[in-house]
């Protein structure tokens, strides 16, 4: 059953404070005196202790330093100094991503009471803008994974329906801020780690160009793959949090009124395809574009080499980071994180490099593309949330959850590019996403397209 056209299918869960509310609308109540960051942070800390317990969104959480930081910020509004858009909003912050007052475990036994010496540069930005992290949410382990039910601290559940995955590996992020807990969060995208959790749970969920926003202080899987992102509730509150994530970077703009040049991507050969999902993201896609959309079928003749230069790269980059864990403590590690690892020891050399030469290639096939199309338009997810545990899908062209979570996301990750999920309706009730991809470094015109003409549906 697709539910493409009508109202928003209820949560399983009854929603905290911030659900459908925009930061503009948290800004505006507290410049009028109805809300302080101090009631917003008590919000967030009533939803949390109400919820968690059933979606287990949060694996550390410290509402006594949220609210000193509140009353801090509330001293400054009252003085007439607003440091931005985020002065005052709660955050929370994925668990593989320092701070300094917070433990940070990555989800795994290895670092369970980890606390770092400083804040990754990513959230002491968002503290410079005034924003105040309430607590850490659950990373699938290491992040190595797009399911979110991996990791030390247990499997975040879906809000929607909560036998179901968040999908990952920015799990508890996306949990958090489906069900209203926070307003907004933080999140990292490595194949599909911002987006894919964003597309199953009815998110926001932008990734930008590879490198626009600083990475240090957040713990690697892949170095050259992996960014920062943001899981928010529209597109306005995305592009808020990315300003003060990349320093004024990633700026907001207005956008031109022209039609988009979208191009749709067929699902095969990168992942499955589901006829209810592709129907309703293809409907949201031609709201989106105001009429038909263009084909790029030329994308498919590229995805043998994406999918092995992306496998390539990031295996050998990711037992580089871990291949002492691998061998040393061996037994911390999740089976099923521990299994992939273990099959990542054998790239060699020569492929690691004629990935990256390979990569280079076609980063330069696709700025040609871009010169045709604004972007390039496909579902997020070929799929609806599998159920938690779940390792395969059924149906004609059967294949693993983890290869069809990530088959038309990580694409884009090999070539840095910006991309972003845009919730595109329901399918048996569960959400569906529309992802967009833009060229290297057109960040600004994706969030602005984004912002201009997409409608949340049910509107």
């Amino acid at each position: 059953m697709t539910d493409r056209s009508v109202s928003v299918p209820p949560l399983a869960v009854e929603p905290g404070f911030f659900r459908g509310r925009t930061i503009a609308e948290l800004q505006q109540a507290m410049t009028e005196g109805g809300l302080t960051a101090q009631d917003l942070v008590r919000h967030a800390g009533a939803a949390i202790e109400r919820l968690n317990p059933q979606l287990n969104a949060f694996v550390h959480v410290d509402i006594d330093a949220a609210l000193a930081a509140a009353r801090e910020r509330d001293a400054e509004r009252a003085q007439g100094r607003v440091r931005g858009p985020l002065h005052g909003i709660p955050v929370a912050i994925k668990d593989n991503v320092d701070t300094a007052d917070m433990p940070t475990t990555m989800g795994a036994a290895h670092f369970l009471g980890h606390r770092p010496g400083a804040d990754a540069r990513c959230v002491a930005l968002l503290r410079e803008a005034g924003a105040i992290v309430v607590g850490k949410t659950l990373t699938h382990e290491f992040a190595y994974g797009p399911t979110g039910d991996r990791s030390a601290q247990g499997a975040s559940r879906n809000p929607w329906r909560t036998s179901q995955i968040t999908g990952g590996s920015s799990a508890g992020s996306a949990a958090a801020v489906a069900a209203g807990m926070v307003p907004v969060a933080l999140g990292t995208d490595t194949g599909g780690s911002v987006r894919v959790p964003s597309a199953l749970c009815g998110l926001v969920g932008f990734k930008p160009t590879h490198g626009r926003i600083a990475s240090e202080g957040v713990f690697p899987l892949s170095p050259t793959l992996e960014d920062p992102g943001v899981l928010a509730n529209c597109v306005q509150d995305a592009q808020m949090f990315m300003l003060a994530m990349s320093a004024g970077a990633i700026a907001p703009t207005a956008g031109g009124d022209d039609a988009p040049r979208v191009a749709w991507v067929p699902n095969a050969p990168f992942a499955m395809d589901d006829a209810a999902v592709t129907a309703c993201v293809r409907e949201a896609a031609q709201r989106l574009a105001g009429g038909p959309l263009n084909e790029a079928p030329q994308v498919t003749r590229h995805a043998r080499a994406l999918q092995t230069a992306l496998g390539a790269i990031q295996r050998a980059e990711a037992y580089e980071v871990h291949a002492e864990r691998v061998d040393s403590q061996p037994e911390k590690f999740d089976p099923e994180v521990l299994e992939r690892l273990r099959a990542s020891r054998g790239v060699l050399g020569w492929e690691y490099v004629r990935a990256l030469k390979e990569r280079t290639r076609l980063q330069a096939e696709f700025a040609r593309l871009f010169q045709e199309f604004d972007v390039l338009a496909m579902p997020a997810v070929a799929i609806t949330a599998p159920a938690l545990q779940q390792r395969s899908v059924a149906g004609p062209g059967s294949a693993g959850v983890r290869e069809t979570l990530l088959g038309l996301t990580n694409p884009w990750n090999v070539l840095g590019l910006p991309a972003i999920s845009l919730p595109a309706g329901w399918v048996n009730g569960l959400p569906v996403g529309l992802h967009l991809v833009a060229a290297a470094g057109a960040d600004e015109a994706l969030l602005a397209l984004a912002a201009r003409r997409w409608h949340p549906p049910g509107e």
